[in-house]
């Protein structure tokens, strides 16, 4: 939620605390079920509604309000998170060609791993997780390893994040998670969400530091291509080549 600050814009307030609900929601709700959960009345809340709709950063249906992708396209113009873009999504389209299965690829945000674009299987098997998706860092594999790339003090202000946000933590046993996959260079994990799907996840790392992680959500079955193996490590390749794109040269 908003922290407080000593300078005050209430109506400024009420918008960003609002998106944020939203945001950690995840479904449609309506102005009663806000009000209630951020302890506003519903008069004041549905105002706030009412002008976030106008502005595009929120819709409307019979079951309630919804975050659009405005934020999202508002962050996609930054330039580094445009320079990843440009750098990943060819090599993602020919990862997803040999792999037969959809990538994505995520950063960090706040205490949430976010997806940010994300590349369909060419066939008939696979998951596509859509851009805009989020999770707590810590309960998924992309966020995993967003966490494991990084200085202690950077794993230490993350996870800091993650509780300040009010999300549970076994702290210890996160550590060692943490550590396995840095030593391992990245994760494979069985999707925390759904069965049959192993998610694949390393990390585009400059000097060490992981800026992104990229995934594959990879579904088993007859139909696959490949197998985890190869998956694996087509998926530690792509990541790489990410990542030098991304270095400036010497």
């Amino acid at each position: 939620m908003i922290k407080q600050s000593r300078y005050k814009a209430p109506a400024l307030t009420k918008g960003l605390e609002v998106l944020e609900y939203l945001a950690q929601a995840g479904e449609e709700l309506n102005a009663g079920e806000i009000s209630t959960g951020l302890g506003r009345s519903v008069g004041e809340i549905y105002r706030v509604l009412q002008v976030l709709g106008e502005l595009g950063y929120i819709s409307r249906t019979e079951s309630g309000f919804s975050l659009t992708n405005r934020l999202l396209a508002l962050s996609m113009g930054r330039p580094a998170i445009r320079d990843l873009l440009t750098a990943a999504v060819p090599i993602m389209h020919d990862l997803a060609r040999k792999s037969g299965q959809s990538c994505h690829l995520g950063v960090h945000s706040s205490a949430e791993m976010v997806v940010i674009t994300g590349v369909e299987a060419p066939g008939f098997i696979g998951f596509a997780v859509r851009a805009g998706y989020r999770r707590p860092l810590h309960r998924s594999a992309s966020g995993r390893v967003l966490l494991a790339f990084q200085s202690a003090e950077a794993r230490r202000a993350m996870i800091d994040e993650i509780r300040e946000a009010g999300e549970p933590i076994d702290e210890h046993a996160l550590a060692i998670e943490l550590d396995t996959i840095a030593r391992d260079g990245g994760c494979v994990a069985p999707s925390p969400v759904l069965t049959g799907i192993t998610d694949i996840s390393a990390p585009v790392s400059i000097a060490g530091q992981a800026r992104a992680a990229l995934t594959v959500p990879f579904v088993h079955g007859r139909g696959a291509p490949v197998d985890l193996a190869s998956a694996r490590a087509t998926v530690w390749s792509a990541a790489m080549s990410i990542a030098n794109q991304l270095v400036p040269p010497a």
